[in-house]
């Protein structure tokens, strides 16, 4: 079994009343009592915390009790003796773990009196070990030091991940060793690892009462384990999906694609997955990803930087590339299939085309037909315009490129036929239809626009890929200058539901998704 455990950080014995109540009503399945975050800690207030929280929580919710050592991450530096007090009182009085730091345990003297505590009761000793600069030099030899130390004792490893590549060791440690063990990464680049603890077999993971308790970097909340993430139904069969950006905080896919694998009862999580260190990172995740089938991935999400790498790393690979993703050159999915053998293939695919599409026609009322001989203007040359330049272009549009970089914009015209200008030649926009395929706009730089707001008309429509928010500061102009908009929100659930059918063969339901973003986006 796999504990979601719930750290109480409190600051005193009320406070710390409060946090066990909010854990236990929110499921927790284990507390963790940080004591070094008491103020004017003692022996006795240790005590008083230790049987509060036992009386709320209940026998069937088991105890970690720790002080941790300052060095080690300890919120308040008190002294040793004080400290080893409160762990043996601990297990006097019940607790189920103590965590203790390896690197103190290895003194005799420490050692010692620990021991003496443990021979006395029935709990468990956890010796935790921790890197909070980066990942070990050699996770698998500091797990085998602890083993040798002390063969009863649970090791904990937690290290920083500086890119989710760094991840993989963990999950290799998880997926080799028998018997109890706690790995995890910090950091936004190793929030996977603690999602995906349950699916490895650790014994615990943990998760904050909300954004602000947490008591380590990049911790999930409790309600985004339970809800979000699925922990409770989540087993070694869950497949695993993600979407692969940079940055991915922002991404709503995780709210939408979650709540459709639950809703078609699949058993599925779906994660935000950052993948920093352009080609060369995104090359390496998948390399990782790909040589360990055991993990369960079969499908990614693709954006912002990454469209043209992926289907670069698929051709490398020799897998299958869908006619359309290669005329436009973009990836926004990647689906790891099964095959007759043990062997795995990867497939690549491209749904922003017809997504951005049926938006832009629905929003204008008209067919695909009406697209004819329409002057349109695409502010922006990366893997979106692309896919939205090939729609329009062979809709039989009059397609003008704007982008920063002439050159990015010459090369996409020439592809697809059309024209291009740099942003100065803004002044002489004349367009039916405006499509921003930029991230200018996007959440958290909100107050940024891409195109001038005198340029905006009525009679024109626009159209902003962008979907946090819904109502850009773009679209915001453009409706003070009459123009119709269209916002993000319609092409983004578009290509989402031909992303989850190419992931489950199985159809997501249109209003399920519309109304998760616009839940999450409020």
């Amino acid at each position: 079994m796999t504990y979601l455990a719930v750290p109480i950080s409190a600051k005193n014995a009320a406070q710390a009343a409060e946090q066990v109540r909010r854990a236990a009503a929110g499921g927790a399945e284990m507390l963790e009592l940080r004591m070094d975050y008491l103020e004017g800690l003692t022996a006795d207030l240790a005590k008083q915390v230790l049987r509060q929280t036992q009386a709320l929580a209940g026998e069937a919710v088991p105890l970690i009790v720790t002080c941790r050592d300052a060095r080690e991450g300890g919120a308040i530096d008190y002294p040793e003796s004080l400290r080893i007090e409160i762990l043996a009182m601990a297990l006097g009085e019940g607790a189920g773990f103590i965590d203790v730091e390896f690197v103190n345990f290895q003194r005799l003297a420490f050692r010692q009196r620990i021991e003496s505590a443990l021979a006395q009761a029935k709990g468990r000793l956890i010796l935790s070990t921790h890197d909070f600069a980066g990942p070990f030099d050699d996770i698998k030899r500091r797990h085998h030091d602890i083993v040798q130390a002390c063969p009863a004792a649970v090791p904990k490893l937690v290290c920083t991940a500086n890119h989710i590549n760094d991840c993989f060791v963990a999950f290799d440690l998880l997926h080799e060793v028998d018997g109890d063990c706690i790995v995890l990464c910090m950091g936004q680049a190793g929030l996977i690892s603690r999602v995906l603890a349950k699916e490895l077999g650790g014994l615990v993971t943990f998760a904050s009462l909300d954004e602000a308790s947490g008591t380590a970097p990049g911790q999930v909340t409790l309600d985004a384990f339970k809800g979000l993430y699925h922990h409770d139904s989540m087993d070694r069969e869950t497949e695993l999906f993600g979407v692969i950006a940079d940055p991915v905080g922002h991404s709503l896919s995780p709210a939408i694609h979650n709540a459709c694998l639950a809703d078609k009862g699949i058993n599925g999580v779906y994660l935000p997955l950052l993948v920093q260190g352009g080609r060369e990172g995104l090359f390496g995740f998948l390399d990782n990803v790909l040589s360990r089938p055991w993990l369960g991935f079969r499908g990614f999400s693709v954006t912002i930087p990454h469209k043209h790498s992926a289907l670069d790393y698929v051709r490398q690979k020799g897998g299958f590339i869908e006619p359309l993703a290669a005329q436009i050159g973009a990836a926004n999915t990647l689906v790891i299939e099964r095959q007759a053998t043990s062997d795995e293939r990867l497939g690549a695919y491209n749904t922003d085309y017809a997504g951005a599409l049926d938006a832009i026609a629905d929003g204008m009322g008209i067919s695909r037909e009406g697209f004819r001989c329409m002057p349109v203007a695409v502010v922006g040359a990366g893997g979106v315009a692309r896919a939205i330049v090939a729609g329009l272009t062979d809709a039989g549009a009059k397609v003008t490129i704007y982008n920063r970089t002439v050159e990015r914009a010459e090369q996409l015209a020439a592809d697809f036929g059309c024209v291009c200008a740099g942003l100065d030649a803004f002044s002489h926009l004349d367009a039916r239809l405006l499509v921003n395929c930029t991230s200018i706009g996007m959440h958290p730089k909100v107050d940024t626009t891409p195109v001038p707001p005198e340029l905006l008309k009525s009679g024109m429509a626009v159209f902003d890929t962008v979907y946090n928010p819904a109502e850009t500061l773009l679209l915001k102009h453009a409706k003070a200058a009459g123009a119709r908009t269209i916002d993000g929100i319609a092409m983004f659930v578009n290509q989402a539901l031909a992303q989850f059918h190419l992931f489950t063969t199985q159809s997501a339901d249109p209003a399920l998704m519309r109304r998760v973003v616009l839940d999450s986006l409020r």
